[in-house]
């Protein structure tokens, strides 16, 4: 742990000297300040979605309409966080290479959803809703490890429902 403007911060995951502009599938979870319980709670082993959480989803979902080259595989809005594969592609145009369009970076992308769920809940009358800084990612390497977090995805609600610890080491 280091110190950032006089506070104790973790440590970032990044890969050192990665380009998260780099077209790849992404596998990303996205938490809420104090881990507290905006989005809903785990009923009968389903997830039910509280307004906040309605407004998370429909604008993860919406992440491709402001991101052209960014799609959203899999994902699940949890009672205090966001499990979700972002996809970043490479728009061919035909033309020269300097007029291919410009991958954004995964923390272009992340920074953006955040900023449009606080704005949206903020304005629908939560003005206490924050998300924790920063965010977790996985470069997504081959199927194997694709399949592998779609599961633990798919299982979260289940899991949350048993009472297991959510760990997200994979």
């Amino acid at each position: 742990m280091g110190l950032f403007k006089n506070k104790y911060r973790i440590n970032t995951t990044r890969i050192k000297g990665y380009d998260y502009s780099n077209p790849a599938w992404y596998y990303v979870t996205i938490c809420t300040r104090g881990m507290k319980e905006w989005f809903g709670s785990v009923e009968n082993r389903k997830m039910e979605l509280s307004d906040q959480g309605r407004i998370a989803s429909k604008l993860f979902e919406e992440i491709p309409l402001h991101f052209k080259n960014v799609k959203i595989d899999y994902y699940v809005v949890m009672p205090n966080h966001i499990h979700g594969i972002i996809i970043l592609n490479v728009v061919e145009t035909g033309h020269a290479p300097s007029l291919q369009m410009h991958t954004p970076s995964l923390g272009n992308v992340v920074g953006s959803f955040k900023s449009a769920v606080t704005k949206r809940i903020r304005k629908s009358g939560y003005k206490s809703f924050k998300w924790q800084p920063r965010f977790y990612d996985h470069i997504i390497r081959n199927e194997k490890d694709l399949y592998r977090i779609i599961k633990y995805i798919d299982l979260n609600p289940l899991k949350l429902s048993l009472g297991e610890n959510e760990e997200y080491d994979l």
